[in-house]
C-alpha cells in the first residue's frame, strides 16, 4: 500500500460488508427452504441402528434404514421410468418397520416377490419399485395431512398401499378415553423430517444456513450415522405395563373416536386415488388370542399416556384393545367396501404368535414375509376400479 494511503476505508468496508453478505446469504437459505417439498424423511438419511438384544431378540441385530431422494423408505428410483411399476406404501409404524432390517420389512420383500419374472410379466412392468412413506406414530389425521402435502408432488403412481388405524385407537387410549374426542389437528412438523415451513431465528441452532447445510450433507454425501442399542426403550414399556397399578377393563362410547378415523380415512382414499391407478386398504391386524405369559411379557401398548416416553401406570386390558381394534378394522372396511377400494385382511394370514409379532402390532422377519405375500398376492390379482368419493366426505367431520 502506498504511504499516506488510509486503512481505514478499506476496514470500514470490510466491517460492513461481510456482515451484509452473510445476513444475504441467511436471507437467501430462508427463502430456499420455504419453497422446499414435503418429505415424510429426510432424503439421504442413511441410519444403522444395532437393535438392544435383549429387548428385541426375535429381530435382526443390525437395522439398516435408507432413505431415497424422494423421501421415502427404500432405494432410488429408476432414472427411467419407462416400464416401471411404482408403488408407495403409507401409515403408521407398522408400514415404517422401524425396528426391521429394510429387505426384511414388509414394503422391501414386497419389491423383490414382484420383481420376479412372474410377477413382472402379470404386471405388465420390467421393474418394480416400492417407496415406503409410513411413519411411527401416524394415525389417519396425520396420513390426510401426508397425502395433502406429499402426493402432489408424485407423477402418477401405480398403486397406493394404506394401512393405517391402529394408532388412532392407542392416541385416544392415551387421552383417557374421552368420549367426547377432539383430537388436536394434525401439525407438519409431527409428521415431516424436512418441510419448507419452518421457523427461523438469528441463534446458531435456529439459523436457516444451519439447516441448509445440513440438508445438503444428507442429500450430497449421505453420511452414516449410527445407534446403538436402538429400541431399548422396549423393556421399560414393558415392565411398565407389567406393573400397572390399575388394569382397566371398560372404556367409554368409543364412536367418536371411530367416527373422527372414518371422516379422515375417506379423505385418504380421495386423495390416494386422485395420484394412483390403485389403492389397496390393507387392513392392519393384531396380536390377538388368550395369551401366555410369555406373550404377555411382549405387550406395551394401552396406557393412559405414553409409555415410549414417559412414566405410565394405568393401563386397558388386553381384551379392551382387541375390542377396540375389532371395531376399528370394521369401520376400515365399511368405508373401504363404500367407496369401492379393495381391501386385504391379513389376521386369515397372520397367526397370531411371536413368530410373527413382537409386540402388539409390530411384525418379525416371519410376519413381514407373510404380509408381503399377501399383498403381492392382492396386487397380481386384477385391479378394482376406485368409484368417485362423494364431496361431502371432505366436508363432514363425521362422514362414515
Amino acid at each position: 500500500m502506498e504511504p499516506g494511503v488510509s486503512l481505514l476505508p478499506w476496514t470500514l468496508g470490510v466491517a460492513v460488508g461481510l456482515p451484509l453478505m452473510w445476513v444475504g446469504a441467511e436471507l437467501g437459505a430462508r427463502w430456499w427452504l420455504r419453497r422446499m417439498p414435503y418429505w415424510v424423511w429426510s432424503p439421504g438419511l442413511r441410519l444403522r441402528c444395532h437393535l438392544d438384544r435383549e429387548a428385541l431378540p426375535e429381530l435382526e441385530p443390525l437395522v439398516r434404514f435408507e432413505i431415497n431422494s424422494d423421501g421415502e423408505r427404500g432405494d432410488d428410483v429408476p432414472r427411467s421410468r419407462h416400464g416401471l411399476y411404482r408403488i408407495l406404501t403409507a401409515g403408521g409404524s407398522p408400514v415404517e418397520a422401524f425396528a426391521a432390517d429394510q429387505p426384511k420389512s414388509w414394503p422391501g420383500a414386497l419389491e423383490r416377490l414382484l420383481e420376479t419374472p412372474e410377477s413382472l410379466a402379470m404386471l405388465g412392468a420390467s421393474r418394480v419399485h416400492v417407496g415406503n412413506i409410513g411413519h411411527s406414530g401416524i394415525a389417519s389425521r396425520h396420513l390426510d395431512l401426508v397425502f395433502e402435502k406429499v402426493l402432489p408432488q408424485y407423477r402418477r403412481l401405480d398403486a397406493i398401499i394404506i394401512m393405517v388405524g391402529g394408532n388412532d385407537v392407542f392416541q385416544w387410549l392415551e387421552c383417557g378415553a374421552p368420549a367426547r374426542y377432539e383430537p388436536s389437528p394434525a401439525l407438519v412438523r409431527e409428521v415431516f423430517h424436512c418441510h419448507p415451513e419452518g421457523s427461523f431465528g438469528w441463534r446458531p441452532r435456529e439459523l436457516a444456513l444451519v439447516e441448509l447445510l445440513r440438508w445438503l450433507r444428507h442429500r450430497w454425501f449421505r453420511p452414516v450415522t449410527v445407534r446403538e442399542n436402538f429400541g431399548a426403550w422396549y423393556r421399560e414399556a414393558r415392565a411398565m405395563r407389567a406393573r400397572a397399578t390399575e388394569l382397566r377393563t371398560c372404556v367409554p362410547d368409543p364412536t367418536a373416536m371411530l367416527e373422527n378415523f372414518a371422516y379422515h380415512f375417506c379423505r385418504v382414499i380421495r386423495r390416494a386415488g386422485a395420484t394412483a391407478d390403485r389403492v389397496v386398504v390393507v387392513q392392519q391386524p393384531w396380536f390377538e388370542k388368550a395369551y401366555t405369559p410369555q406373550e404377555l411379557a411382549h405387550m406395551w401398548h394401552g396406557g393412559t399416556g405414553k409409555a415410549w416416553r414417559e412414566a405410565v401406570t394405568d393401563f386397558y386390558s388386553m381384551d379392551v384393545l382387541c375390542r377396540l381394534m375389532a371395531l376399528m378394522d370394521a369401520r376400515a372396511v365399511r368405508v373401504a367396501e363404500d367407496l369401492g377400494v379393495e381391501h386385504v385382511d391379513l389376521k386369515t394370514v397372520l397367526e397370531p404368535s411371536l413368530n410373527n409379532y413382537y409386540d402388539f402390532v409390530h411384525f418379525t422377519p416371519t410376519g413381514s414375509a407373510a404380509v408381503a405375500a399377501a399383498v403381492a398376492a392382492a396386487l397380481l390379482r386384477g385391479p378394482v376400479r376406485l368409484e368417485q368419493l362423494p364431496s361431502r366426505a371432505l366436508e363432514s367431520p363425521l362422514a362414515s
